[in-house]
């Protein structure tokens, strides 16, 4: 047996790790876009560094487009096995996919521009609407907890990992020559005490083990709670300047923690009375997907369920559909939240939210989430005197805001936490994924020091053998 890995290998996008069986069968673990590389983005999502019609079967952890954005592609390009994912993760692909299909449309078109200027051939979009369709008759949906047999000789259960709805641990027992062996992927880990999902669950003892880095060298702050973070930069921004709080957030996952912590200020009667905006269609349509499968929250929201039906609805809660209502919201002239993808302020609505708003020193940009190194989230992090936004210069004169404590990602400890559960002395191999280089570094020393053995950081198409 052998694994390869074609993708999230000293970097946090583009997942892809291919098992190789000794009989030739080809199992993929997740198919994920890259994104925030700059002009290498779109050569990586073209080469896949392996034949996609000789894959079996492609096993994904949860939806996110750096985890299944290239589903399409991979059937298009003559894979034609199954998928298999829980439940949540179907229903939340099928809507992040078609969203994809719509963006590589768009990209495609400017890109073209560009290569008609330079003699170069046009390229067609990675894939269509039609492609996301075909590659939805192919998911098998699988409950968790629930052994599942592949074939004969292979089988897979995914456990509850509490990263976003739907979300899994792969737990594979592969047997060959007679031996079993284990393998077990953790897509990506949630947080302890999430508090919208549940924690991660334990897993059986693997052989081998692939595990994300993304905050593998950080600790998550702790100091306030979501919503008493939300109120503060409410009450500054919103109340104290008569402002925009402009708040970038992915449509699945952050932008539900966000109205779930607005929700709680309002039951506790702390929420300041002005007008919320949720600016993101795909938003709207992911929190519906999470109300329907209430199976993936923790026990203290199901209680609260009891009183409150529905933990994402407040007074002053509006849902922005169509562009011509948000593009009304720049003129908008009271104190407001406005909530709007993409989470890394790379793309999408709140894009053209912060070009309208950060020239203003009463507004605020506050950033909650993982931002790629080259994003524009990320340069906002960094505080600059001004920016480039669709090619023009900005001055910034807005607050420039953060909160850690909201990622969904697990820090050092939650990873360590994660991996109470594996016995060091019976893991032969432990590969370290989905993260920056530096950070895999000192998430490796630290592995190391508790007694892990053979830690090891693959590169991009490195194939290595499992014994």
């Amino acid at each position: 047996m052998k694994i390869a890995f074609h993708g999230a290998a000293e970097t946090v996008t583009g997942s892809k790790h291919l098992i190789t069986l000794n009989n030739g069968k080809k199992i993929l673990l997740d198919c994920g876009m890259f994104q925030g590389h700059g002009k290498d983005t779109n050569v990586w999502n073209r080469d896949w560094g392996f034949n996609p019609e000789a894959i079996s079967y492609l096993i994904l952890s949860h939806a996110h487009i750096d985890h299944s954005g290239l589903i399409p592609r991979l059937v298009k390009d003559g894979f034609h096995g199954k998928i298999i994912a829980t439940p949540a993760t179907t229903d939340l692909a099928e809507i992040l996919l078609l969203n994809s299909a719509d963006i590589q449309k768009s990209d495609v078109y400017f890109l073209n521009k560009r290569r008609a200027k330079e003699g170069k051939k046009p390229l067609e979009p990675l894939y269509t609407d039609e492609d996301v369709k075909h590659a939805m008759s192919l998911f098998t949906q699988l409950d968790i907890d629930t052994p599942y047999a592949l074939e004969e000789e292979i089988e897979v259960t995914l456990y509850e990992v509490g990263h976003i709805i739907g979300s899994a641990t792969v737990y594979l027992k592969i047997k060959e020559d007679d031996n079993v062996r284990a393998l077990a992927f953790s897509g990506d880990v949630g947080r302890y005490g999430d508090p919208i999902l549940n924690s991660p669950h334990k897993f059986p003892q693997a052989d081998y083990m692939i595990i994300e880095s993304t905050y593998g060298d950080k600790l998550h702050e702790v100091a306030e709670t979501y919503a008493s973070s939300l109120k503060r930069h409410i009450l500054e921004t919103c109340i104290g300047k008569g402002g925009k709080l402009i708040i970038p957030a992915f449509s699945v996952g952050r932008t539900q923690e966000l109205l779930f912590a607005l929700n709680e200020l309002e039951n506790k009667g702390e929420l300041p009375k002005i007008d919320y905006f949720v600016d993101s269609p795909l938003s709207i349509e992911a929190t519906e997907i999470v109300k329907k499968h209430p199976e993936c929250f923790n026990k203290t929201v199901h209680k609260l369920m009891l009183t409150d039906y529905d933990p994402f609805l407040f007074n002053g809660l509006h849902y922005i559909q169509n562009v011509e209502e948000s593009k009304r919201l720049n003129e908008y002239r009271k104190p407001c939240v406005i909530i709007s993808a993409s989470g890394m302020a790379e793309a999408g609505r709140v894009k053209h939210h912060i070009a309208n708003s950060i020239g203003f020193k009463r507004n605020t940009i506050l950033l909650v989430g993982y931002c790629e190194s080259q994003s524009l989230g990320a340069r906002l992090k960094e505080q600059p005197n001004e920016v480039s936004i669709f090619g023009d210069r900005f001055k910034v004169k807005a607050d420039i805001e953060t909160i850690d404590s909201m990622s969904a990602h697990a820090d050092y400890n939650d990873l360590s936490q994660y991996l109470s559960c594996q016995d060091p002395d019976e893991l032969q191999k432990l590969f370290i994924v989905h993260g920056e280089p530096e950070v895999q570094e000192i998430f490796r020393s630290r592995l190391l020091k508790k007694g892990y053995r053979d830690v090891i950081i693959p590169k991009r198409h490195e194939e290595i053998g499992l014994g």
